[in-house]
């Protein structure tokens, strides 16, 4: 049995965009270093790890994954890397766009073991903006989600409106269908990137959590490029947004859906 442990600890960073005018690699390593110093039980990568699709750029930024010393990995196309035919590069050089994992978890505040089951789900339309789940993905939803996990739901677009974002844009053509459906599943988080601006939404009992920018300059007002560490217990979920340039960190903590239940 797995022996119990205080806490789940999840990096997130997205949007790197290697390849564009405004990467940065000194950000980019300064990401790698931080993430390793954290110790991660799991790395989720929510895409856009090239700026156009193309060969160089994935082969770059696959150079930068490899410097991640967590073996647990999720890795997924956002909607830069699609262009140019890039999502056939991106299962050449980084791996499948569709993933399932589960995680063994025994957390030493909670009522026993558990597993922590992650499904990440390519949201790209082949050289557009715009995300898409359709329904033969969220008949996927409700099949991998059936059971009793700490439930992870992984896309690159954005199910609700980002703050300071500006008019929106992109948002997934059939979100309401995709919030409904991980809601009935009992999906507990919700890990996305695309905007360049970190936020976290409490809605309906799952926490949806954005990434900003990682590794560029490509940033919105004052906003610094930045990476989340999520930290899962039995009964919270705290997320910690770090600014990667300014050595700051911000956290916020929320109870979790089924801690919610037994109070």
């Amino acid at each position: 049995m797995t022996e119990p442990k205080e806490h789940f600890l999840i990096a997130q960073f997205s949007d790197i965009h290697c390849g564009d005018p405004r990467f940065d690699k000194e950000l980019m390593l300064a990401v790698v270093r931080e993430v390793n110093a954290a110790k991660p039980d799991l790395v989720i990568v929510p895409g856009d790890l090239t700026a156009f699709g193309y060969a160089e750029q994935f082969e770059e930024s696959a150079a930068y994954l490899a410097q991640i010393e967590c073996t647990q990995r999720i890795v997924i196309a956002g909607n830069h890397d699609c262009r140019n035919v890039g999502y056939e590069l991106f299962e050449r050089t980084i791996g499948p766009r569709n993933h399932t994992g589960t995680f063994p978890f025994r957390v030493s505040d909670g009522e026993g073991p558990e597993e922590i089951r992650v499904l990440a789900i390519d949201s790209n339309i082949p050289d557009l903006n715009d995300g898409q789940i359709g329904r033969a993905k969220l008949e996927m939803i409700r099949r991998e989600f059936a059971g009793d996990y700490f439930k992870v739901f992984v896309l690159h677009h954005h199910l609700v409106s980002i703050p300071g974002t500006g008019r929106e844009r992109n948002i997934v053509w059939d979100a309401g269908d995709v919030l409904e459906t991980l809601h009935d599943a009992g999906v507990d988080l919700v890990v996305a990137g695309h905007k360049h601006v970190p936020y976290v939404w409490p809605i309906a009992g799952m926490l949806v959590v954005s990434s900003g920018t990682a590794a560029t300059h490509r940033t919105r007002g004052d906003v610094p490029p930045s990476f989340n560490l999520i930290r899962v217990t039995g009964r919270e979920i705290t997320v910690t947004i770090h600014d990667i340039a300014g050595g700051t960190s911000e956290s916020a903590t929320f109870p979790r859906r089924r801690a919610a239940k037994r109070a």
